[in-house]
């Protein structure tokens, strides 16, 4: 008989602000402070998850949408 393999156990994991902040996604040198953080999230800019009024980040989504589509163009 085949029996059901258990669901792999999700890999994203949601994090706060200050964990984003230090999670490594950013220059070691020069990570990006709270302020920027939230206001990026207010203006819908870095994805996020809303539970109640409890603001979660997926740090691997963070990432992956940086370098795709906040990429600022080079000046002329």
């Amino acid at each position: 008989m085949n029996q059901p393999t258990p669901a792999s156990p999700s890999t994203s994991q949601l994090i706060d602000i200050v964990a984003l902040q230090k999670s490594g996604i950013f220059p070691a040198a020069r990570p990006p402070s709270i302020r920027p953080l939230r206001e990026w999230t207010r203006l819908r800019r870095i994805p996020h998850h809303r539970v109640g009024h409890f603001v979660y980040y997926d740090a691997a989504d963070v990432a992956v949408h940086i370098r795709t589509k906040l990429k600022v163009p080079a000046r002329e």
